[in-house]
């Protein structure tokens, strides 16, 4: 499976690993870029490190649970987009580092994770979570053509002292 890259018009997706750990501390470890994330921020560069550790031992596998690639533009990597599975369900995330937010690349790299999936490995249902305040992750998700169909309490973000809300989009229909 360490073979998969996906390109897009501006950007190619491409196994993430150990070998990203410098640009993926710049937005792992910053409070801001994961403000409203529930495993982010990071505490220190060794936990980042675990983090990718654990992805590329995913990548080796025959039949990974799931997928982390890094987000290259203009051969920078400026972030990551993911898909994990659940019981046929791939479930979507994404993180831009926040030098580049405004630009689109977000949702230009779930949209062509999700078509990749889909053609190539027969995946139909998708789904993403998101805390409600995170207005430009939940914009992605229904650009994306995905329908809000749950909201929920108890979102803890990391770097929160309270819980918070959570929207759930799902896809069923084809990008």
């Amino acid at each position: 499976m360490e073979g998969i890259e996906i390109q897009t018009s501006r950007l190619i997706l491409k196994p993430l690993g150990t070998r990203y750990i410098t640009t993926v501390n710049e937005y792992a470890l910053n409070p801001e870029n994961t403000k409203y994330m529930c495993r982010l921020p990071n505490a220190n560069s060794e936990e980042t490190l675990r983090f990718l550790q654990n992805v590329e031992t995913e990548w080796a596998k025959d039949e990974p649970t799931f997928f982390e690639f890094a987000v290259l533009y203009n051969d920078r990597h400026i972030g990551a987009v993911s898909v994990y599975f659940d019981q046929g369900v791939g479930e979507l995330g994404w993180i831009i580092n926040r030098k580049y937010w405004k630009n689109g690349f977000a949702y230009e790299a779930a949209e062509a994770l999700v078509k990749c999936f889909r053609q190539h490995y027969g995946i139909q249902h998708f789904r993403a979570h998101c805390d409600t305040e995170n207005t430009a992750s939940y914009r992605i998700m229904e650009k994306l053509g995905m329908v809000r169909t749950g909201v929920y309490e108890g979102r803890r973000n990391r770097s929160a002292s309270e819980d918070s809300m959570e929207y759930q989009y799902d896809l069923l229909e084809s990008v």
